[in-house]
């Protein structure tokens, strides 16, 4: 049986390839970034100082410094921004605040909103 002769490799078509300054490129589809939410906890008159700190350092990964500091602008103000994430980790965070709070009697309240 003899050897059938191989056929060549074509290229992909057109669409798919472009000369620009003598080299073939690929079009990318562009990627979307994920929305980010912004998670945020509110003041209330029960839940103490130090657990609002403590919480801020373990759920949010503050340091001592800027845990009391947003603790100081939450208590000022009403409501601080914790950290912004995609929709996942922020509804994951905010459970988180819920779970701790309840576990120790406090009402303290979290949510998340879009950035």
């Amino acid at each position: 049986m003899p050897d059938e002769p191989k056929k060549p490799i074509e290229p992909p078509p057109q669409r798919e390839r472009q000369r620009e300054g003598g080299l073939a490129t690929r079009e990318r589809p562009k990627v979307e970034r994920p929305k980010r939410f912004k998670v945020i906890l509110f003041n209330d008159n029960y839940t103490p100082m130090e657990f609002v700190v403590t919480l801020l350092e373990s759920v949010f990964a503050k340091s001592p410094t800027e845990a009391t500091e947003l603790m100081l602008q939450i208590h000022r103000s009403g409501m601080g921004i914790a950290g912004v994430y995609v929709l996942e980790i922020a509804e994951t965070k905010v459970a988180a605040v819920h779970r701790k709070a309840e576990e120790r009697g406090y009402p303290l309240r979290a949510g998340s909103e879009p950035e």
